[in-house]
Order: C-alpha cells, then structure tokens, then sequence
C-alpha cells in the first residue's frame, strides 16, 4: 500500500496527521523541538508504562553509580540476559570502585571472558583508578568531568548522571534513537554524529525534573521490549495513539541509518600445540591493539594466495613460523575450523594439532611471549577471546 492509499485508509490527509502529532510528520527540524503536546503524549504515557512493566534487573536495585556505571558498560553491544551473570560475578569480586582500581588487569578480563570488546573492561578499570586518584573514590556527578574519564561517552555519562544522581542528562543510545525516529518520523540518518546530537537535545527537552532516572530507563525499556528493530510491537506500545512513524506506515522503515561495511575477511591458522603431558601452548598477545593482554594460541595470517592450499602446506607455515621463534614442533593432523566476528574483523581460522619435538622441560623457559597451558585448571586463571576458548573446551572435552 503506497502512501496516498494508506492516507485514504486512515480517513485523514498528511497535515491532519501531523497536526494530530503536534507537527511532528516528517519534518525533521520541527520534530526535534517537540511542541508541549508532544511531550505529553510522549512522557507521562511512557514513564507509567515502564513503572508497571519495568523489569526486575540487579543494577534498578541499586543507585551506587559505580553499579550503574558497570552495567551500562558491560550492557554496550551486549544482550541483557547474558549481562546479568557477569555484572554479578564482577561486583562480587570488585563491590567498590578501590576493589577494581587495585585488581590486576588479567583478573578483571578473567571476569569479563566472553563479553568481548575488552577494551571496555580496560578502560573502566583505567577510569576508576582514575576516579581514586583524581576524585577521592566518588564518581564525578557533573558532565564536564565524568566525561572526561576514559571510556566514558556522552552515552554513558548521561545514564549514570540520571540514574544515580538525578541529573536532568540525556542517555541516547542505538534503542533510543530507534524509538525518536519512530515516534517524531524523524527521517535523518542516525549514524550520523550530527543526528545523535540532536537527538540528545530532543530528549533534553523532554526529561521529567522529577524523574531523569525512570525516563532514561523508560527510553531504553521500550526500545529493548516493544519498539524492537525488525518487528516492534505497536498494539502493546504506551504512546502508539500518537507515534507518527505507525500513523504513516514507516515503523518497519525507521530509523533510517546508512549500512555500514561488513567486517573484513581475515583468513589464519592456528596451533595446538601439545607436549607428552597434554599442556598446550599459548602465548600472550600484545599490551596494545585487538584483544590487548590476552592469551591465544599460536596462528598465522593466510595471504590470499595461500588460504586455498592444501591442509598439509598451513602446517608446514606454522611449523616454519614457531621454528622461528625457537619452538620446534612435528604437525599431526588437521582438528577443523572455527570463525569470529568482531566489529571490523571476521576471521576463518584453519586448526591444526602439532606435538613438541622432544620434552616441554618445565625448568626450560620458553620465549616470550609464550608459556604452556596446564592440562588441569589452566584455563580458571587466563583470559582467552571466545574462538580460542571453544577451541580449548573442545580438546579438553
């Protein structure tokens, strides 16, 4: 149904409708200064929807902004469910911001293994001991200088300033913007930085004095349970009455958002390296750059050219590649394939099983950045990125 037969259907012209949306229908800049009717239907509907459905979550228990703030940095990119395990397991090890700050950093990414994007957990633990330093233990409570903290975007610094203090800040993330541009047919790409910003105004201009926190947590609730991505749930939505999106036929088309690139292909090959005594050896990655301070096993990037050849020639560049680093091993057998993909990056990592030419010596160091993986709870102490821990798990399964 095109827009005139949908406008037929609905026994209204175009103005009607956006008079009835108080001049919301389309029109980019008028919807992002909502007219006091706007706000009406939008607000108060929405903050008493989200305080009879709200979801019982650890951090709504909690007004500690150190509690807010870790969860709303392990909630980036990161589905709820599978947050809940993690931020209780990371506040029972660091309850307080001095825990976190004093931990060592392989600790605190044991404890974030299998959230990925690590260098959340690293900056968090940066901006804390930052916190300690600079601000005697307490999270800063004004834009300008939690903003300042590593890590800490407009984002997060508007969930935590309105969740546990209080503040009147805006919190736009992918589900708010989702639900703006719904509900004010806001047609403007939201990759755009230009649009977020003005976002952030709209829900500046909106936010309840006496309810920064239930607002900001309303926005997110609906965006995470009914005004979903591919199919949102327009009869169950609170402000579906007057959401223009819905009244025009584009809720399934908005938010509009320019595709990005699909992640680079990046094809390796992987050792498992195993001694008389079943250890396995690994390595540490670099301080800086993808998965900084974690622990993989040995692989190699596959040039185009070479990521074809039979199983029998990536092992002898694996072969050839540890030699060079002083480790002689014998290649086995191929185990299979495992694949990952990270926000830029999708890799296709060939497996492959070698044994250690001679005894691993226990008193013989290895080079750095090497060590061996004990065949019994090594695993409990390391932090591992997901495609080397499914490898391990399935060899020790």
């Amino acid at each position: 149904m095109d827009r005139e037969e949908t406008e037929k259907a609905d026994g209204m012209n175009r103005k009607e409708r956006s008079n009835r949306n108080g001049q919301a229908g389309g029109q980019t800049d008028s919807a992002m200064t909502p007219h006091q009717d706007q706000k009406e239907r939008f607000v108060q509907p929405l903050l008493e929807w989200y305080r009879r459905h709200k979801r019982d979550l650890p951090w709504r228990r909690s007004r500690d902004p150190y509690h807010i703030w870790v969860s709303e940095v392990m909630l980036q990119q990161t589905r709820v469910e599978t947050v809940i395990p993690y931020y209780e397991r990371f506040l029972e090890r660091f309850p307080t911001l001095e825990a976190l700050a004093q931990a060592p950093e392989e600790e605190v990414l044991k404890l974030w293994e299998g959230l990925g994007y690590y260098s959340r957990a690293r900056n968090l633990q940066s901006a804390v001991r930052e916190v300690c330093e600079r601000y005697g233990g307490v999270v800063p409570d004004t834009p300008e200088q939690i903003s300042s903290l590593k890590g800490v975007g407009p984002y997060t610094a508007g969930a935590i300033l309105s969740i546990a203090y209080g503040r009147p800040e805006p919190a736009v993330d992918g589900n708010v913007m989702r639900v703006l541009s719904r509900f004010f047919l806001i047609v403007d790409d939201i990759a755009k930085p230009s649009t977020r910003t003005r976002m952030e105004e709209l829900v500046r201009g909106m936010i309840p004095q006496d309810a920064p926190g239930d607002f900001t947590q309303s926005l997110m609730e609906l965006g995470a349970l009914v005004c979903t991505p591919r199919t949102p749930h327009c009869l169950i939505c609170p402000v579906m009455e007057h959401c223009a999106a819905r009244l025009e036929g584009m809720e399934t088309a908005l938010p509009m958002k320019k595709k990005a690139a699909p992640p680079r292909p990046e094809y390796r090959a992987a050792a498992v390296v195993k001694d008389r005594g079943g250890r396995i050896l690994i390595r540490r990655r670099p301080a800086g750059g993808l998965l900084a301070g974690m622990w993989e096993l040995p692989h190699i990037w596959l040039e185009d050219e070479q990521r074809e050849l039979p199983d029998t020639w990536k092992m002898e560049f694996l072969r050839d590649a540890l030699a060079g680093e002083g480790i002689r091993v014998e290649p086995l057998r191929r185990i299979g394939r495992e694949e990952h993909v990270f926000s830029h990056i999708h890799w296709h990592m060939d497996v492959f099983e070698f044994s250690a030419e001679g005894d691993f010596s226990r008193e013989a160091p290895l080079p750095s950045p090497y060590r061996y993986l004990e065949a019994e709870g090594g695993m409990d102490e390391l932090a591992f990125p997901n495609i080397f821990l499914r490898i391990l798990r399935q060899i020790y399964t």
